[in-house]
């Protein structure tokens, strides 16, 4: 039916969501260099927090879903991340920063496993790769989104503003 096909793009806005909230530091890190005074090493220890977080968030997230069903854990999920993504706007440490994306990856690593559990419910077996392959579009399309319009968001409302709108999302 049509409400598949619904269920699909709405997967693929909230996996484009997904990868603009975890670029958004990447594209602000010269701003914030030299904003905050951040050392590679600093940023390095905010990425290690986000990587170990998602891997963790990624593994428990598939039980979690499991037991309590994809439309109440995946709206958990993105309430979460959007929350641990406007919380950026609230640090200005390197220690508030690895907090905030360690929350971000820990919520953002149910997003391939409700996406997957998804399809798996909503549509028959001859067409859930294809299906999988739109929703997981959102990726690539996050990351042409970020470069453009977060540089613009940090223009007009700082970099705070920019963490802010992007976790509004």
């Amino acid at each position: 039916s049509s409400v598949r096909w619904a269920v699909v793009g709405l997967l693929f806005l909230a996996v484009t969501i997904n990868y603009v909230d975890r670029a958004v530091i990447g594209v602000l890190k010269p701003l914030l260099d030299v904003a905050l005074g951040w050392s590679q090493k600093d940023y390095g220890w905010m990425v290690t927090a986000f990587q170990a977080a998602y891997a963790i968030g990624y593994a428990a997230s598939g039980r979690l879903l499991d037991r309590v069903g994809v439309r109440a854990g995946f709206a958990v999920a993105i309430a979460a991340w959007s929350l641990a993504a406007m919380a950026h706007a609230a640090v200005t440490s390197v220690a508030g920063f690895s907090v905030v994306r360690a929350a971000l990856g820990l919520a953002e690593g149910a997003t391939l496993p409700a996406s997957v559990k998804a399809v798996t419910e909503w549509f028959p077996r001859e067409r859930r790769a294809f299906a999988t392959g739109l929703f997981n579009a959102g990726s690539n399309a996050g990351a042409i989104v970020c470069p453009v319009a977060v540089p613009w968001l940090a223009a007009r409302w700082g970099w705070q503003g920019a963490f802010l709108a992007t976790g509004a999302l």
